[in-house]
């Protein structure tokens, strides 16, 4: 089979600009001439091997750092915007999207933009719900949108907070306490740490912060971790929303909880340190969370973040969702991109984790562009730590492609090369190719329907 050619000119320009190197200085590094560079920036050709090379032996550049990541998700996320009926007749194929993708990311991220603020202009307008006296502009992504987007196309790992946080818990030693380095941190500062009896978490007031004795050990070391963040870091918090340059004070205020949930997940699993106890143990959630006094949902998240350049971990998937079926948290470090809208394949193994608490559940699954991953699922109850406080529920799903498989401790004893087991999985109905399939709840919007009264199938259609 052909090598696909790697065509990178965005991350190669990229590259060169964040080392402050001009053309003529680059091509000289790399040992090709001014006019080569200049076609493989501007994607006229594809990058050779010997530039591979030249980039990790005289920058040590992680190569991984060309492939498509970004694209890959763009290309995703304009297929599914493309799914929409108002483009039925002006579909661009693939290979359009890609080139899209690669040569002009910020044309393609402005398309979906564009097609958000159509969406949301639709969608209220068939609701009629009252969208002229609402303050949010309806040409603008929501504020948790916008959120949700950086950390997505940041592939979920933030450099800045993430070193900041293992220098945190490096100082600490190994097999220290992150709770009372925390502790002891905040008293520097002049802030107690007191418990309460009461739900709710206060921050700082009165230079203390209130605790409530009602969350479990791992949520109670996370949120201190949180409150560490806002106070010791907010330099660095700062900077990276400057960075950021959020379009509203709200998607800001929603992105700074964000990062220092970040940093507190990093403090508590520190990346080195986690990574290679990931690798020890072959990713096994429960000795991880019991070797880090962390939950398995702290756990799961984080593997989905390792992806330091130069020190990548396995590529995962992280998703969790409500019982309603909802997508509450997602990101996927792997090729398997979750829908924007809508909710998730009901052939999914997260959806059965509600069924079996306290499983682990395994499924071999297979999208329709072939792909196959190995999917972990497992339900998380946060109980409120009282008889007439709510139960919030939760299913999380945590997967890999199966090339990454026998690194994973839950690949023992499938068998990975038998087609047969992998079941077909998509991302969304409205988004899914499958014909066949029995669990579909609305029609492919791509693709032509046949309406047969004197036949019924598993559907009261046909899908051409």
């Amino acid at each position: 089979m052909a090598t696909q050619k790697l065509y990178a000119g965005v991350k190669l320009r990229e590259t060169r600009n964040r080392l402050g190197l001009t053309q003529k200085a680059f091509a000289a590094k790399l040992g090709v001439s001014l006019p080569y560079l200049n076609q493989m920036e501007n994607n006229h050709r594809p990058v050779s091997a010997a530039v591979v090379l030249a980039l990790a032996g005289e920058f040590g550049l992680d190569v991984t750092e060309l492939s498509s990541g970004d694209a890959e998700r763009l290309v995703s996320d304009m297929r599914e915007a493309l799914a929409d009926p108002i483009f039925a007749d002006s579909t661009p194929p693939l290979a359009d999207l890609r080139l899209a993708a690669s040569n002009a990311p910020m044309l393609a991220r402005a398309f979906l933009e564009l097609h958000r603020a159509y969406r949301q202009t639709h969608e209220r307008l068939a609701s009629l719900d009252e969208a002229l006296g609402r303050e949010e502009s309806p040409a603008r992504a929501s504020p948790w949108e916008e959120v949700r987007d950086f950390f997505h196309y940041c592939d979920n790992y933030i450099d800045a907070v993430d070193r900041a946080a293992e220098r945190f818990a490096e100082a600490q030693g190994k097999g220290a306490d992150p709770e009372a380095r925390a502790r002891a941190a905040l008293a520097e500062k002049g802030i107690e740490v007191v418990l309460s009896d009461d739900s709710d978490i206060r921050a700082v007031a009165d230079r203390r912060i209130t605790l409530s004795t009602r969350s479990t050990p791992e949520t109670r070391r996370f949120q201190l971790l949180h409150q560490l963040a806002l106070v010791t870091q907010n330099e660095l918090l700062e900077a990276t929303l400057d960075l950021a340059r959020f379009q509203s004070e709200a998607a800001r205020s929603i992105a700074k909880i964000g990062l220092a949930n970040y940093y507190a997940g990093a403090a508590l699993l520190p990346y080195r340190t986690f990574l290679e106890a990931a690798e020890e143990t072959r990713h096994d959630l429960e000795r991880l969370a019991d070797r880090f006094g962390a939950s398995i949902e702290q756990v799961a998240h984080r593997l989905s973040t390792m992806q330091r350049p130069g020190l990548k971990g396995i590529p995962f998937f992280f998703v969790r969702v409500d019982q309603a079926g909802t997508i509450t948290k997602r990101h996927s470090a792997t090729r398997l991109q979750f829908a924007r809208f809508g909710g998730a394949c009901p052939l999914w193994n997260v959806h059965r984790a509600f069924e079996t608490p306290g499983r682990f559940l395994r499924q071999l699954a297979e999208t329709p562009d072939g792909v196959r991953y190995l999917c972990l699922a497992r339900d998380v109850s946060k109980p409120g730590g009282s008889f007439h406080a709510p139960v919030r529920r939760y299913a999380i799903g945590l997967g890999c492609e199966v090339s990454h498989a026998k690194g994973l401790v839950y690949a023992d004893d499938l068998d990975l090369t038998n087609s047969r087991a992998f079941e077909p999985i998509g991302i969304s109905c409205r988004i899914c190719e499958r014909k066949d399939c029995h669990q579909r709840s609305v029609p492919p919007l791509e693709r032509r329907l046949r309406v047969n009264p004197d036949r019924r199938g598993l559907l009261p259609y046909e899908i051409d």
